[in-house]
């Protein structure tokens, strides 16, 4: 099963940069690149972190790509 996100669309809402993002939730920036490839699943605790900075729920964000 995959996961797919928004956090490339929510953090160019919001203005901010990989790093900015990366920064705010105490992860390299790199994570965040990996994240919006959907190369990388998080862990909750970092799921709820990125949730929290753009005021989503968690549920908003991160889903299960149905497969065809």
């Amino acid at each position: 099963m995959a996961i797919k996100n928004r956090v490339k669309e929510l953090r160019a809402r919001h203005g901010l940069t990989q790093g900015d993002l990366a920064k705010k939730i105490g992860v390299t920036r790199q994570t965040i690149v990996s994240l919006e490839k959907g190369s990388y699943t998080p862990s909750l605790l970092l799921a709820l972190n990125i949730a929290e900075v753009f005021g989503e729920a968690v549920e908003s964000i991160f889903m299960k790509e149905e497969e065809q």
